[in-house]
């Protein structure tokens, strides 16, 4: 047990969790930046990060990562490689209190969490083998290459529609795999989907495999009413049936929507709870980016700044 109380406390890394540790660090914050089990977030799987400003030929995910947690510490972030299991964040007092994994307690005066979110997958094992070689859980990212080829999208909600008409401006044909008969999202989105001509709708269907040796170049999918299997051509294969925020561990003292998402006070990161920020894809179910994340997470350190100055705290 550490009887010191930090200033901040950043659980989680990633663009958002790394962006507020520099700002908070520059702000003479003293942060102390807690990993999680994956140091860096969503982008230590992603091979290429082409839609980042400041990387003209592109950048590798955890190459990416690992400059931004080089300049945090440069700043004077302390990163502790590990696992924030549980919380305590009371009104009334003018700190919060953190356990490791391992059982170390920790207590700050401010939280910034930035904990991010994770993408379903169908759970294929040919899914696992060819992720960022032709599968791939965001079109918004990846999408700008598969222009000109055949492409899947597997889901039935509103993100599969977004997705499914993103990549139809792309790509000569999008095959929409849609399990029931019927789509699940927005009648505006079906809409969309209906509109456009590229797009074609497979009822019905679920994937059973994703082929390929060493990049995605078809996949094999069963009608579930007629038990016809095919094999459909295509170069990529998104998943869109949802991401699940990585949140679980405050709830009973954070505000969150019915799957988890963190509510923060609008324009800000403010929580429900005094002290206690959230930034990044724990708290955003709409842009899911990278540079969005870490606009977040400056947002967090400044409003955690400008906390401390109104408490008081030095």
């Amino acid at each position: 047990m550490s009887n010191k109380i930090q200033k901040c406390i950043i659980i989680g890394s990633g663009p958002a969790g790394y962006t507020a540790a520099i700002y908070a660090a520059r702000a003479n914050m003293s942060p102390l930046l807690f990993t999680g089990p994956e140091p860096g977030g969503q982008l230590i799987t992603t091979t290429d990060v082409e839609n980042y400003p400041g990387y003209p030929t592109g950048i590798g995910g955890p190459e990416m990562m690992e400059e931004f947690r080089q300049q945090a510490e440069r700043f004077g972030t302390e990163v502790r490689y590990e696992l924030i299991s549980k919380v305590d964040f009371k009104t009334g007092q003018n700190y919060h209190t953190v356990w490791t994994d391992s059982g170390d307690e920790h207590h700050a005066h401010t939280v910034i969490i930035s904990t991010g979110a994770t993408a379903k997958y169908l759970g294929l094992p040919s899914e696992k083998r060819l992720m960022n070689n032709g599968v791939s859980a965001c079109a918004v990212c990846d999408g700008f290459f598969y222009r000109g080829k055949e492409v899947a999208v597997v889901g039935g909600g509103d993100t599969a529609a977004e997705e499914a008409t993103y990549l139809a401006k792309l790509c000569p044909k999008v095959h929409l795999l849609v399990r029931r008969d019927e789509l699940r999202a927005s009648k505006i989105m079906q809409e969309r989907v209906f509109k456009m001509e590229n797009i074609e709708v497979h009822w019905n269907t679920e994937t059973e495999e994703v082929l390929g040796n060493e990049k995605v170049e078809a996949i094999r999918v069963r009608n579930n009413v007629t038990g016809l299997v095919t094999e459909i051509p295509v170069k990529g294969f998104f998943v869109a049936i949802g991401h699940k925020p990585s949140t679980d561990i405050f709830k009973g003292f954070l505000d969150m929507d019915a799957t988890g998402y963190l509510i923060t006070k609008p324009g800000s990161t403010y929580t429900n709870i005094p002290g206690v920020f959230a930034s990044g894809d724990a708290q955003d179910n709409v842009y899911r980016q990278a540079v969005t994340a870490a606009g977040t997470g400056c947002m967090a350190a400044l409003d955690a700044e400008r906390w401390l100055v109104e408490q008081g705290i030095d």
